[in-house]
């Protein structure tokens, strides 16, 4: 089935002269490129890259057949290899265009077995006897040695994203020599040894570059060795197992990954995931180091997914025998002319093409039933939001089993994500606010990575429309919401209103006012204004406060737990017509010279209790007089009509009179 392909080749893979129509095709692993090379008179080379950018086309002077051929970082200068001792230069620099020069390499007897950009004017030769660093001088058409080491080589190999180059020593091959390169300096990190598979005496195993590859997965670089174990042992099956290379110590062994079959393989490295292809099944398998199997031991794993075939991909026919209704011809997946490079670069030399692979996360998720392992799967990958997000959507709305433990589960783990992201974000503000200390570097903004899902993301893509499911009990959402504010609480996340106010909304629709109250006294759900304004207005205005009368006092007791919700007391007495209860409460809080005059007339008359308007009434004209020496208002507060309302019902004599000095 279509579904079950969960790798792919990129759409638009690089196109190149395929090897029936050249002489000889090469892959630059630091560059990404493929240069097609073409002899006979001049040396014609096409040179393609991941982008326009990084493809050109040009002649050279034959000068016998090319054994290696290479760009510096930028396409600045050209080196290319045609005798096992020198190496030869052409500047491809605007300054200093087609200048030429020859480096022969300076150890006595050496051949040289290929060279490594590590800068765009830096280069080492690897010999048999060792390597040689050089920095390319193209203005003086010369080369100047920067450092040498002496050793035996018998093959090398280059991870560019780390520059570290790896020597295989001794007469095994199993003894690897690493070098790290940066800013001109060569590092002589510690070697380390292969462990070799047991063989039958007398016979030998040799340590192979086809076995080794090298590449970086989370960060770390990791040499991984595919073992061949032989047929006589107890587990014939090969593994592959990887040793991380830090820049400082010593190598160690950290992980073995179980291939569970014998055969040909290769690795690619996508997304921080290894992939193992198997040519005879014609199937790829995938391995996750930070998954952890519950009953194997801490550094053995097992395939994350079933073993599948990479997505079928089909070859648009071109050139003058093609026919524009003539459908696209099938590529063979898997075929021996593929050559495998890393971290995700496969390339059909007999085809012309060179893609990228990549992982379709969303259809990862069926073959992986544990939820909170499909968590820990999908929250490292690239593209994750989401596919994480249609995982919770589909686990809510029915499509799995598991209840609310799984929910539970699935809530821990992405709050988990969401609470590092926010304390890093916190520990760069202060940091920044109080400004680098002296002799630290500076800080670097965390980076908001797509695993990282917050409350606004689970409301809007799940929450949301999961609480307005008809077909759902009701008792199932508002557990699920519970769930979610659970979880934030956990990891003291403070919870936005609109999750409190869904849970509010959800219980006064099915009238469980009873339980509402409960969440509310005990600060299940906690005080905000916002949750307070929500609660009144769902009680209140909705559905009518006699329908379960303890709600407004509810509401009150919240206020008055909140210092900043003096305001807020006030107006929900006021709307309830409980106007000296606000004038009291207003007092009790030292509130009271402040008030608008206005607006508690305003509401006193409203009652239409003449005594209650005439303690209000006077209440103010006393603030009046003992504020400013004069019971009558100031024309700024507009009580004009309640003074000739006053004189009206009490008459004239019944205001206060004028203090005179």
């Amino acid at each position: 089935m279509s579904e079950e392909h969960y790798l792919e080749l990129c759409e638009n893979p690089v196109q190149f002269e395929n090897a029936s129509s050249v002489n000889n095709v090469f892959f630059d692993e630091a560059n990404k490129q493929v240069f097609a090379v073409r002899s006979g008179g001049a040396t014609g080379v096409v040179v393609k890259g991941p982008d326009d950018k990084n493809s050109v086309a040009f002649r050279m002077d034959d000068k016998g057949e090319v054994k290696c051929i290479k760009f510096s970082i930028g396409n600045k200068i050209l080196a290319v290899q045609r005798t096992p001792k020198s190496v030869d230069f052409i500047s491809f620099i605007p300054d200093y265009p087609h200048l030429e020069c020859s480096q022969e390499c300076k150890m006595k007897n050496a051949n040289i077995l290929g060279f490594c950009w590590t800068n765009w004017n830096e280069i080492v030769f690897i010999t048999d006897q060792g390597i040689e660093f050089y920095q390319v001088l193209p203005d003086k058409r010369s080369l100047k040695l920067l450092k040498s080491q002496s050793v035996n080589v018998n093959w090398y190999m280059y991870c560019p994203e780390t520059a570290v180059i790896l020597l295989s020593t001794t007469a095994q091959g199993n003894v690897l020599q690493p070098f790290a390169f940066k800013s001109g300096t060569m590092s002589k990190m510690p070697k380390f040894e292969i462990e070799l598979p047991v063989v039958p005496k007398p016979a030998k195993l040799n340590l192979t570059e086809r076995d080794i590859a090298v590449a970086t997965i989370y960060g770390q670089l990791y040499v991984m060795y595919l073992k061949h174990h032989s047929r006589t042992t107890d587990s014939p099956c090969a593994e592959v197992v990887l040793y991380q290379l830090p820049r400082e110590g010593s190598c160690k062994k950290t992980n073995v990954l179980k291939l569970n079959t014998t055969g040909k393989f290769a690795l690619n490295v996508v997304d921080n995931l290894v992939v193992v292809h198997h040519q005879s099944s014609q199937t790829s398998i995938i391995f996750d180091i930070k998954l952890r199997e519950p009953d194997c031991a801490l550094n053995v794993h097992q395939p994350v997914l079933p073993g599948r075939s990479i997505h079928p991909y089909r070859i648009p026919l071109t050139g003058p025998a093609a026919v524009p209704t003539q459908p696209p011809v099938p590529c063979e997946l898997y075929s021996s002319s593929w050559s495998v490079f890393q971290p995700d670069i496969i390339i059909s030399a007999s085809e012309g093409y060179l893609w990228y692979l990549q992982v379709k996360l969303p259809l990862t998720v069926n073959l992986l039933q544990d939820k909170g392992k499909l968590m820990d799967f999908l929250l490292r990958r690239r593209d994750c939001k989401m596919v994480i997000l249609s995982v919770c959507a589909q686990m809510l709305n029915g499509g799995d089993k598991g209840g609310l433990p799984v929910v539970a589960t699935v809530f821990d783990k992405l709050n988990q994500v969401y609470k590092e992201y926010l304390e890093a974000e916190q520990t760069y503000t202060v940091a920044t606010e109080s400004g680098p200390s002296r002799g630290s570097a500076a800080r670097e903004r965390p980076v908001r990575t797509q695993a990282v899902i917050d409350q606004s993301d689970m409301y809007t893509h799940v929450l949301s429309s999961f609480s307005e499911k008809k077909d759902t009990c009701h008792k199932f959402i508002i557990a699920v919401l519970m769930e979610y504010i659970r979880s934030l609480n956990q990891v003291q996340i403070t919870v936005q209103h609109y999750l409190y106010e869904l849970v509010i909304k959800m219980l006064v629709q099915h009238n469980l006012f009873y339980m509402l109250h409960q969440f509310l006294q005990y600060h299940v759900l906690s005080d905000s204004k916002p949750l307070v304004n929500q609660q009144l207005l769902h009680t209140a205005q909705l559905f009518h406060e006699s329908t379960y009368p303890p709600a407004h006092q509810l509401s009150l007791d919240m206020l008055k737990r909140l210092s900043t919700a003096n305001d807020e007391i006030v107006e929900v007495l006021l709307s309830r017509q409980q106007v000296l209860g606000a004038l009291r409460f207003i007092r009790s809080v030292g509130g009271h010279d402040n008030i608008s005059a206005r607006k508690f007339l305003d509401a006193a008359r409203q009652t239409t209790d003449q005594m209650l308007f005439y303690t209000i009434f006077r209440f103010f004209e006393q603030r009046n007089l003992r504020l400013r020496g004069s019971s009558s208002f100031n024309p700024g507060e507009h009580c004009e009509e309640h003074v000739v309302y006053f004189k009206q019902v009490f008459g004239e004599q019944a205001l206060m009179k004028q203090v005179t000095v």
